[in-house]
């Protein structure tokens, strides 16, 4: 018994030298930005209109757009629609410090996906910012990706509805 006893000694001394300490390793946790920090400003309809500024293919993209989008708040979630068309999407946020609010949505569709990042800075009842957008197309086959293009856009948007619609 005790020569088991020395040998399971032995195995465990062994398994601790060997066994990569934990505790030398580091993490970074990362976690979303609360729809908290969002400046209450930022919800209501926006007509925004955007001009290409680069592109990787300008083919793929359109030179300018006028859009309209309505943010909002479902619980703890932003929430852009279009009302004309139909379209809705939850948005994940990126960034909310002071009037600067950066968020993304990404929708796959085919065999792409499409990320849409925009960085906006709010003052009163407009904002300007970037749109910077991203279209990946996959094979069919194996879902490698075939290939990638981007365009960046400066957008400005002004508040046509909302609870900060000032006269």
């Amino acid at each position: 018994m005790k020569k088991y006893f020395k040998l399971l000694i032995l195995i465990l001394i062994s398994l601790m030298m060997f066994t990569p300490v934990m505790s030398e390793e580091t993490y970074t946790l990362q976690a979303g930005v609360s729809i908290d920090k969002v400046p209450k400003a930022i919800f209501g309809s926006w007509r925004v209109n955007a001009k290409i500024v680069e592109a990787s293919d300008y083919k793929l993209f359109k030179p300018k757009s006028t859009d309209l989008w309505n943010l909002s708040r479902v619980g703890n979630v932003l929430n852009l629609s279009n009302p004309f068309t139909g379209a809705s999407a939850d948005v994940s946020i990126n960034a909310a410090q002071g009037n600067v609010v950066s968020f993304t949505r990404i929708v796959d569709f085919d065999n792409k996906k499409l990320t849409d990042t925009v960085t906006i800075r709010l003052n009163n009842n407009t904002f300007s910012g970037i749109n910077d957008l991203k279209l990946e197309e996959f094979s069919l086959l194996d879902g490698h990706k075939m290939k990638s293009n981007t365009a960046r856009y400066e957008i400005s948007g002004e508040k046509i509805s909302g609870d900060n619609v000032l006269r």
